[in-house]
């Protein structure tokens, strides 16, 4: 694992004034909705004919996009960009940290990846980050009317403060105005935003113009006495409460403890879908999940695989080698072969189709501990993880139907082996991916291949299911659209954008 060396000072920008207003939205804690936001108030002021950017100092997430320029940034931040309309920038989520483990992750900034760090190590690495995280906030002020910029967590936890680079250590360096979210259906949200005031200096309570509340339940109206001792013990007026969204439950987890499971019809086609440590990239499934004749589950540890299922997705990791040593703990290997034996089908993406081969190998450990694991051994190719990450977006053709395919690579392993001659999709009139000599085992490397409703179609056929033709992209426009307006009838947009600066 890398020392902290110093990060290099992005290079120079020509000087240019900030020509956009930013406003912040910071948590009481985590999964407060303060992504949700974001999005929704990105679509909201984009249909106003606003130049909207998505900010986030820093992420920690496995699900990642790729850039037009070649970088990734976390998908929520692709989400908010879709929802203002905007193409994706690497300024956008200048350090994402990509968790390998419990006490270790992959650090990327501005898109690029820095090196593997433990926990204490990054703490030191942060201030370093600071001149970066500045660098892009500065970048999309310039070219954009409005920055929305989300916090990370709770904005008030002061063992973290010394480092800060995401909540009010970034409000205070870049001297941005806050709006603390607070989410009233896990309760005590009155507790946490007063405890946020007392925790917060002088100077961070005077950068709050207000608290909104998020994911309650009834009438509003309920709310206003816990309203009134909000801003009796802060200062701070309650400037909105969010009713339970339920456009919002139609949009994509950011979270892998958000997964949930979806209920199929009788005569659906049964997709089972291995929840893996360290999984990455989940909403490849999504397109899947929102067919009416498909019955995604999600086979959780101490679960076996459904003798129902007519096909076992593998999903992406961030550490192969650990995924499949959890894999064999749970006897998912095992599984695996009678699912075969009955005729079934396998899937791998990814880190999913490295570990269908027949060896993972990590001599440099890059996702831990230098060395090599046994894979599955299904399809006849072995996996070297190396320094190199690649990122591209990639038009493919289904070497089965034909059909074609649009996704993106996102990985740091190169596989090869007699299995790769027969290939499952054709980026470019090349080979990519693996089909088993039988067709039961197949893989690749492409993320969101399942989107392409043409692909999607032919692949549910050759599984004997028939696809309802959805379009992922206007059912996800018209679900950004749907929260949009619910935020629109629950704050005042106009009295919100007059607090940015």
């Amino acid at each position: 694992m890398p020392s902290c060396p110093p990060v290099p000072d992005p290079q120079p920008q020509p000087a240019a004034p900030r020509r956009g207003r930013c406003l912040m939205v910071l948590g009481t804690s985590s999964d407060v909705g303060k992504s949700l936001l974001v999005a929704g108030l990105a679509r909201a002021y984009a249909r106003r004919g606003l130049k909207v950017a998505p900010f986030k100092a820093q992420n920690m997430s496995n699900n990642a996009a790729v850039t037009a320029d070649g970088g990734e940034i976390g998908r929520a931040q692709a989400l908010q960009a879709r929802a203002a309309r905007v193409p994706l920038s690497v300024h956008m989520n200048p350090v994402l940290l990509k968790p390998d483990s419990d006490v270790d992750a992959q650090v990327v900034v501005q898109g690029q990846v820095l090196g593997r760090y433990s926990a204490a190590q990054y703490q030191q690495l942060k201030p370093s980050l600071r001149p970066r995280v500045v660098d892009s906030l500065d970048r999309l002020a310039q070219t954009h009317d409005l920055v929305l910029i989300e916090g990370a967590g709770s904005g008030a936890e002061r063992y973290l403060r010394p480092q800060d680079i995401s909540n009010m250590g970034l409000a205070e360096t870049a001297d941005l105005p806050v709006v603390l979210l607070g989410d009233e259906s896990r309760g005590g949200v009155t507790a946490a935003a007063i405890g946020h005031h007392h925790l917060w200096t002088a100077s961070e309570r005077a950068r709050v113009a207000g608290v909104i509340v998020t994911k309650f339940r009834g009438d509003p109206a309920i709310f206003a006495p816990a309203a009134e001792d909000i801003r009796a013990e802060t200062g701070w007026p309650v400037l909105g409460v969010l009713r339970w969204s339920e456009a919002a439950r139609h949009l994509p987890e950011e979270d892998s403890l958000g997964i949930a499971r979806k209920g199929g019809t009788a005569g659906a086609l049964v997709v089972a879908v291995l929840d893996l440590p360290r999984v990455a990239n989940f909403d490849d499934l999504d397109p899947l999940a929102a067919e009416p004749g498909v019955d995604v589950r999600w086979v959780r540890p101490g679960q076996p695989i459904p003798a129902e299922a007519a096909v076992v997705v593998l999903p992406g990791s961030k550490a192969t080698r650990a995924a499949l040593a959890a894999l064999r703990a749970e006897g998912w290997d095992i599984d695996l072969r009678a699912h075969l034996r009955r005729g079934g089908r396998i899937v791998g993406i990814c880190a999913g189709f490295q570990m269908l081969g027949h060896k993972v190998h990590d001599p440099d450990g890059i996702e831990g501990p230098p060395g090599t694991t046994e894979g599955l051994g299904l399809l006849d190719l072995e996996t070297v993880i190396g320094p190199a990450k690649r990122l591209r977006e990639i038009d493919a053709q289904d070497a089965i139907t034909g059909a074609h395919v649009t996704g993106y690579e996102m990985h740091m392993g190169e596989s090869a082996g007699p299995g790769m001659a027969r290939p499952w999709l054709r980026p470019d009139g090349q080979a990519e991916g693996a089909i088993s000599a039988d067709g039961k085992v197949m893989g690749c490397y492409l993320h969101g291949l399942f989107g392409a409703a043409a692909f999607r179609a032919a692949w549910l056929a050759t599984q004997g299911a028939r696809a309802a033709q959805v379009d992922q992209t206007a059912r996800l426009d018209a679900a950004l659209d749907a929260f949009a307006d619910e935020i629109a009838q629950d704050l005042d947009l106009d009295a919100l954008l007059d607090l940015a600066r």
